[in-house]
């Protein structure tokens, strides 16, 4: 079992910057890869970014985010971040950390069906 609690979401203008938290508890942290997704009311949840459990280098962005999201995770406090400048008003929604449990190599998948478990979300509005 993982549980996965995300912080750091709330309100900003456009162009400003969040940083999203997720702390993880359950099985060990380094074990399995992470990923960020998202949802916006009505749309199907996609994905945003994702980290394999070594992090380093093997990392993977959406496209409509990539240059301005950063993804990191920290082994040794079981957390992972999602740092998010730039933002604009379609980066509005619901954002989820979720975890990859099969351990196959050092990647990270950018596929929902491929996570086992997740957060309870955070919710962020940027403003125009």
């Amino acid at each position: 079992q993982v549980q996965l609690v995300e912080s750091g979401g709330g309100l900003v203008q456009a162009g400003g910057s969040l940083r999203l938290s997720c702390a993880a508890s359950g099985r060990t942290f380094s074990s399995y890869a992470m990923g960020w997704f998202r949802q916006a009311p009505g749309k199907e949840r996609e994905f945003v970014a994702a980290i394999s459990k070594s992090g380093g280098a093997n990392t993977y962005y959406a496209d409509s985010v990539k240059g301005r999201f950063t993804i990191s995770r920290d082994n040794a406090n079981n957390s992972m971040y999602l740092q998010m400048n730039s933002l604009k008003p379609e980066d509005t929604a619901v954002y989820y950390c979720a975890a990859d449990l099969r351990g196959y190599g050092d990647y990270a998948s950018r596929f929902r069906k491929d996570y086992d478990y997740w957060g309870q979300g955070t919710q962020v509005t940027v403003s125009s």
